[in-house]
């Protein structure tokens, strides 16, 4: 495996900058305004203070990002950021500290990692949102939040239960998004766990550790809004985008030791008039 360098980071960012993003169609709103809204979705980044490969990877992707994609509206975080499996939330900090660098606002998930703590003394709920959800764009309601920009709505969902890897949405949680939802705004949803057995396994504890366990009833009471474009999600580190219920559901990849300390997994997505273009890049 070749070493990351800032050489071949440069050069291989040039490259990529000219790749055809995909666009796919989504649902309408004959009253909303076209403007361009321009992010990057990034899930499972794994870093962990006992890899030093990890913490280099993520710098890098925060370079790459400013470096070649200075016009982003926002970076998205889905979940397993961290491991959490430092003492005294140091993993944490460390990952704030990285991402503090980048020239655009970033906002965050969980993912099982952050709920699913390796000691006490590792981050929780209250930290988290402590550390990661301060801006003054969010709106912070119980465990989520919402951002509008654009005449966008954004939603941060935590799909996560506390001590374990599995995920559902609460009541709560549930209930905001419809609140939301009834709003008639375009919006997105940010969460951890994806929505369908995409991966297509056989093994029932498989599916019950990835899929959200109320996927069925989420799916009845969230995904029947026409105005819902978008859903983002991780988890299992396998890519997929599909149309659920006339909604673009993506999940991206997830960063993978070894093999992505090379190429780091990002997807850039931009919508414009409620049309979603998106495409996988790499830091090389």
């Amino acid at each position: 495996m070749s070493k990351l360098s800032r050489r071949n980071f440069i050069k291989s960012a040039v490259a990529l900058s000219s790749l055809p993003l995909v666009a796919s169609a989504t649902q309408t709103d004959t009253n909303h305004k076209e403007e361009t809204l321009r992010f990057v979705h990034v899930t499972d980044s794994h870093m962990d203070l006992a890899n030093s490969d990890s913490i280099e990877a993520l710098e890098l992707m925060v370079s790459y990002l400013n470096a070649k994609h200075t016009d982003l509206d926002f970076v998205l975080f889905g979940g397993d950021n961290f491991n959490n499996n430092a003492p005294k939330n140091s993993d944490a900090l460390k990952f704030k500290e990285i991402i503090s660098k980048l020239n655009t606002p970033a906002y965050l998930v969980r993912g099982n990692k952050e709920s699913n703590p390796k000691n006490d003394s590792s981050i929780n709920l209250q930290e988290f949102q402590n550390l990661f959800c301060r801006d003054k764009a969010l709106q912070v309601v119980g465990k989520d939040w919402r951002v509008d920009t654009k005449g966008y709505t954004l939603l941060g969902l935590d799909s996560c239960i506390e001590g374990a890897n599995n995920g559902r949405y609460s009541e709560e949680t549930l209930s905001f998004a419809e609140s939301v939802l009834k709003e008639k705004r375009p919006t997105i949803i940010l969460n951890h766990h994806p929505y369908t057995n995409y991966f297509k396994g056989t093994d029932p504890k498989d599916i019950h550790k990835f899929v959200l366990n109320n996927t069925e009833e989420t799916q009845k009471r969230l995904f029947t809004f026409d105005n819902l474009l978008l859903t983002l999600s991780g988890h299992k580190h396998i890519d997929s985008v599909i149309n659920l219920h006339g909604t673009e559901s993506i999940v991206t990849r997830g960063f993978i030791r070894p093999l992505d300390l090379d190429m780091y997994p990002m997807r850039l997505v931009e919508i414009t008039n409620n049309k979603i273009q998106e495409k996988m890049i790499y830091t090389s």
